[in-house]
């Protein structure tokens, strides 16, 4: 409300101002127009209309040339601007991959890729499980639909290293089969709503953005 009545002063001054100019005295000459009431009426529209846009209009650039203070940032945004050349939007499009290959890795025992994604207290592990498994000769399946939700929760920096902790909230149809084919946990009908917190570790001084999986928790 401030601001209009502002912007309707500054305009009714500077449209007088421009009225003098076509009506009034120029220069050294004296000028006079006469005007009929509809004629003054439109002249008066018209230098009002184009007054109002170019005072709103910087306004508006003042405004933007000019930036506001923000709130200031948390103490997690802080942490995370610590971190070299960090993008949060390409770094969730990464977790949401790694969790997906590193699930999927895990369920058909694709060691080779674990090694690559996961530390090594992690692999062994996901090893123990998956070699526990084969001995049983039990298969894993899932299927996995898709993500809720994938938030940053945490960030820290700790001996030259950055830990970032993730939570990823999704639906996947997990299930265990025996080797006759028997669900023996799961349901292949039933979809599960699984919250995962998973904490990935990149050194500040490395050379690749690649992240490693070194905590899980659910």
């Amino acid at each position: 409300m401030a601001l209009d009545i502002l912007v309707l002063l500054v305009v009714v001054v500077l449209i007088f101002q421009r009225l003098w100019k076509v009506l009034g005295t120029g220069g050294d000459m004296p000028r006079k127009v006469k005007l009929s009431r509809e004629g003054a009426e439109k002249l008066y529209n018209l230098l009002r209309s184009e007054t109002e846009k170019e005072f709103r209009d910087s306004i508006q650039n003042s405004e933007i040339l000019t930036p506001v203070d923000d709130k200031p940032l948390s103490e997690l945004d802080q942490t995370l601007s610590q971190i070299p050349d960090f993008n949060r939007d390409s770094f969730l499009h990464g977790a949401r991959k790694a969790f997906e290959m590193i699930t999927t890795a895990f369920n058909q025992a694709d060691t080779a890729t674990l090694k690559i994604l996961v530390s090594s207290d992690i692999c062994q592990k996901m090893n123990e499980i998956i070699k526990q498994r084969q001995a049983d000769k039990i298969s894993a399946e899932t299927d996995f639909i898709g993500f809720d939700k994938v938030e940053i929760t945490k960030a820290e920096i700790k001996n030259d290293k950055a830990y970032i902790s993730v939570e990823f909230v999704s639906e996947q149809v997990n299930v265990l089969r025996a080797e006759s084919g028997e669900v023996i946990e799961g349901d292949e009908n039933y979809i599960q709503n699984i919250t995962d917190v998973w904490t990935f570790e990149r050194s500040l001084n490395a050379k690749t953005s690649n992240w490693l999986l070194v905590s899980t928790k659910k």
